[in-house]
């Protein structure tokens, strides 16, 4: 039954996707975001090929959930922009969510939001879910060579921003 499947998936990796939607989107009502995630691999369930993991196949929905809500996100930032209503910070975050961040998670959400969305794609899956470079190829449909070089140089990219936050601090 698809139902017992995908419940039984949902308790083996919700928190997966719970930790990379929330450091794809940063703050916001994750837990909504993660059922839309499983709403979508109900309907899908029938295209999921098993050559690929659940766990890879999930991921990539939820890329796909992410990309669709910071679109949304834009899509109300500018609508308020014109209107003239609403409170956001400059990053989109109300002042509540930031302090709930700890300091270095803090500055760890900054510095990954302020990367290019290829760079930010690859740390999340490599770096923060420890993905291996085949299944994070899988999720981005890239090869893997392109995988280690984008990682390489996203790290690098992260390191100097990253520097750059804290001698600002000092």
């Amino acid at each position: 039954m698809i139902s017992d499947k995908i419940s039984e998936w949902f308790y083996q990796y919700n928190k997966d996707i719970y930790h990379f939607l929330l450091y794809y989107v940063g703050s916001g009502d994750i837990d909504d975001l993660v059922q839309e995630v499983f709403m979508r691999a109900i309907k899908g369930f029938d295209t999921y090929q098993s050559k690929s993991s659940v766990k890879t196949w999930l991921l990539s929905i939820a890329r796909n959930v992410g990309i669709d809500e910071i679109r949304k996100r834009k899509r109300t930032k500018l609508k308020n922009v014109f209107s003239y209503t609403g409170y956001e910070t400059k990053d989109g975050n109300t002042p509540e969510n930031l302090l709930q961040l700890n300091e270095n998670n803090r500055v760890l959400y900054q510095v990954i939001h302020s990367l290019k969305s290829n760079y930010r794609d690859v740390i999340i899956l490599r770096a923060i879910k420890e993905l291996s470079v085949s299944e994070t190829a899988d999720i981005l449909q890239w090869n893997e060579n392109k995988v280690r070089i984008t990682y390489h140089r996203a790290l690098k990219t992260l390191r100097e921003k990253k520097g750059a936050i804290q001698d600002e601090r000092e």
